[in-house]
């Protein structure tokens, strides 16, 4: 009896691996298409940032948006898709030092990294920036809306302070 439920035990090990395996395999694949989805939905908003429309900022923003710049100052939805439209803000080159995600829960994303900018501010002028940054991302049915951004300038290394 006791061959017989080992027997048993072991075959049943044997039938059910292959299914853990497929629900192992079928996480990791949605997890990599999370990831993708999510660089496409960043590379989206770097693109939207950069030459903006209402249309595009309005479907990769969230309605909850809190951009908070590295200056401090905080934008809502409304307030940055403004900033960008009427020039008083723009983004002229963006250059990503580093990006990285992870994904805590299955409807939230976070990204983090570094990210070099140029940036024009009105009346400032245009300015260098080198920042360090966390965002966050919500799943919004099948797509990714941009929630939440805060940075933090970083010290220039460039030899010449430049």
């Amino acid at each position: 009896m006791k061959s017989l439920t080992l027997f048993l035990l072991a075959a049943s090990a044997y039938c059910i691996s292959p299914l853990l395996l497929k629900a192992d395999e079928s996480a990791a694949s949605s997890k990599s298409a999370d990831l993708i989805a999510l660089e496409a939905a960043d590379e989206a908003r770097v693109q939207a940032m950069g030459h903006p429309m209402r249309e595009a900022l309005d479907a990769i923003f969230s309605d909850d948006l809190h951009y908070t710049h590295s200056s401090g100052i905080v934008d809502t939805k409304q307030s940055m898709i403004d900033n960008l439209l009427s020039g008083k803000l723009k983004y002229l080159e963006t250059v990503s030092e580093s990006r990285e995600f992870s994904i805590p829960a299955s409807d939230i994303a976070l990204m983090y990294g570094r990210v070099k900018l140029k940036v024009e501010l009105g009346e400032k002028g245009i300015v260098d920036l080198r920042l360090s940054y966390l965002a966050v991302w919500k799943r919004d049915g099948q797509n990714w809306k941009f929630l939440a951004w805060q940075s933090a300038r970083l010290p220039d290394t460039t030899p010449e302070g430049k």
